[in-house]
């Protein structure tokens, strides 16, 4: 082949906007200073491999992978040599990199882009046979090469020309996957602080309501024991109904409080289902075991205990919230595990909720406001989801056969 092109593309953004574009990669640092903690995270075995391949395909001792930033040249995956990072001034591919197209030069020391190189001069290295194949993006954004060479002059058939195209695209989808992996954790990262965040927020509007609150409450137990208040005096009932409702405003802030906290980091435990249910059941008032209100299988679960009895909690309280009036409550709480992980079930025989309510409940302070129903802040449900994807898992409703409603939570092994 012709080892000589000519170069017909020019870069397409500015040397920060380069750096920029790399930084997403996990490439280069904007402003200077080395490769950073976001490039450290780069994993090099695969294009290690592929680089290997290339050289192997092409039958030449030296491969690499090299990604041109505003001013330097970084071998990310070499073959044949210790990856470095030069100039980007010294480099070749950066002379023709941004070409569009494959260069093959038999002899580099014959051609005029190359021969005072001193990657062939031998100051850095004494190339003889070159051919680069630029790493293009979807988008049209060069990253920057995959390079075979020898120090010898050699060269390439057709065929091994379009063997190192494939190479270089392959090389393009590893980095475009780095990409996104870097993307996704940092959106992991900005979703967990903006968790604590409103944790922290949520727990210091709790702290500076509950003390007004409190002492409301305390007045108005005071007013309803005051032994000179007649019982039939319209003020008792006007005290009932504010005690109602700063009873009511306590437990929202309570369930505000709980939903905002869940999300954060996950202490998983071997915990056992049945003793976890007992708690819920002894914290809820309610009978516990075989034939009582609320029953449970006993099974082994790796999870948050303080949020398995948390999301527990709550779907039991949804039950004894939303009893049918036809029969007496009944709970159960059974499980199954397999190589997938373990799949929880909570059965009630409740009113139960229709299909097309179903994944509106599990919304943020949703309530369905049917009537006979208890009183709720509608983040119960949320706050057993987010505890599910909290863990990894999903939950679902679905309905109990004879009437109620079954929540299905997964947790992944």
């Amino acid at each position: 082949m012709a080892g000589i092109h000519s170069i017909t593309a020019t870069p397409t953004v500015s040397a920060a906007g380069r750096d920029e574009v790399l930084q997403e990669y996990g490439l280069a640092t904007v402003d200077g200073g080395g490769q950073g903690p976001v490039a450290a995270e780069l994993s090099t075995e695969p294009l290690q491999n592929l680089v290997e391949l290339a050289a192997k395909l092409c039958g030449l001792p030296y491969g690499v992978v090299n990604v041109v930033t505003s001013d330097e040249q970084r071998q990310v995956a070499a073959v044949g040599f210790e990856a470095a990072v030069c100039s980007r001034e010294d480099s070749m591919c950066s002379k023709v990199f941004l070409s569009g197209e494959p260069t093959v030069v038999h002899d580099a020391s014959l051609d005029p882009r190359f021969a005072s190189n001193p990657f062939v001069t031998g100051e850095i290295a004494a190339v003889r046979f070159y051919a680069s194949v630029p790493l293009e993006t979807s988008s049209g954004f060069v990253i920057g090469s995959l390079c075979v060479f020898s120090d010898s002059p050699a060269a390439l058939n057709g065929e091994q020309v379009a063997m190192l195209e494939i190479l270089a695209r392959q090389a393009v989808e590893l980095l475009e996957l780095q990409r996104r992996t870097l993307q996704l954790n940092n959106a992991l990262h900005e979703l967990r602080e903006s968790n604590a965040k409103l944790a922290e927020f949520a727990g210091r509007v709790s702290h500076d309501l509950r003390g007004p609150l409190t002492t409301m409450l305390g007045y108005v137990e005071m007013g309803e024991d005051d032994p000179d208040v007649d019982s039939d005096h319209p003020a008792v009932e006007y005290l009932q109904l504010i005690g109602a409702s700063g009873h009511r405003m306590l437990a929202m802030l309570q369930d505000v409080l709980n939903y905002s906290r869940v999300g954060g980091a996950i202490q998983r435990q071997h915990v056992s289902l049945n003793t976890v249910a007992a708690e819920v059941a002894n914290d809820l008032g309610l009978s516990f075991g075989p034939g009582a209100v609320l029953d449970s299988e006993d099974l082994k679960l790796h999870v948050d205990p303080g949020q398995l009895r948390t999301l527990l909690q709550n779907l039991v309280a949804n039950a004894v919230n939303y009893q049918s009036p036809d029969r007496e409550l009944g709970v159960r709480i059974s499980g199954i595990s397999n190589y997938h992980g373990t799949t929880v079930l909570v059965a009630d025989n409740g009113k139960g909720i229709a299909p097309k309510d179903r994944q509106r409940v599990l919304e943020p302070l949703v309530r369905l406001h049917r009537e006979g129903d208890g009183q709720g802040s509608g983040l119960g449900l949320a706050t057993c989801l987010r505890i599910a994807e909290a863990h990894g898992g999903e939950l679902s409703l679905k309905e109990t056969p004879g009437g109620g409603t079954t929540a299905v939570i997964s947790f992944p092994g």
